[in-house]
């Protein structure tokens, strides 16, 4: 790695030896939050919550999540949703907040549930209450209702019978080969 970067910061004590990697997500986070000067103590705890908290058993029932953040939360609503499909093989969408209300919306109905990284837009509560669909909206920390999606997406797996730390066609590294024809194969 001598000459690729000026700096590394190296988190071997995150290293995880499941596919999914959650762990490693969540110390990234917590990092980047430190690193701009934020204290870390209130998400620290609302983390250590959201692993002792219980997993709401109305999301166990639910056929389809989608996440939403605004701003930051944005990346995060998409980490949640990546993790509940590799992990639980369970189909889920990540928009933008203000997105969502155009043409996403669509698709939420009853069974459907939509789980909110931040605050909530103006209206949009009344506008999913509407669709018939589920809400998830907490004024817990971000990074702790992260935890508590991984949570989710391993007791969903575990109900369905599949392994949450070895999803099926997944490797815990994606190697690029490019010395293939055409360049680096995705």
């Amino acid at each position: 790695m001598s000459g690729k970067a000026d700096r590394l910061i190296v988190l071997d004590f995150a290293d995880e030896e499941s596919v999914v990697q959650t762990r490693f997500a969540t110390t990234q986070l917590a990092l980047l939050r430190a690193h701009l000067g934020e204290d870390l103590t209130a998400a620290i705890a609302a983390a250590e919550a959201a692993v002792a908290d219980p997993v709401p058993p109305w999301l166990l029932d639910v056929e389809q999540i989608t996440f939403l953040g605004r701003g930051w939360t944005v990346g995060l609503a998409q980490e949640a949703a990546l993790k509940m499909r590799e992990a639980a093989c369970f189909w889920t969408e990540a928009y933008p907040a203000m997105e969502y209300r155009h043409g996403p919306i669509s698709i939420t109905g009853p069974r459907r549930a939509v789980w909110m990284f931040g605050g909530l837009p103006d209206g949009l509560g009344e506008e999913v209450a509407a669709t018939g669909g589920l809400l998830r909206a907490a004024d817990a920390d971000p990074l702790a209702e992260l935890v508590r999606v991984q949570r989710l997406a391993v007791a969903r797996a575990s109900a369905a019978g599949l392994d949450p730390e070895r999803p099926r066609h997944l490797t815990r590294s994606v190697i690029l080969d490019d010395a293939a024809p055409g360049g680096p194969a995705a």
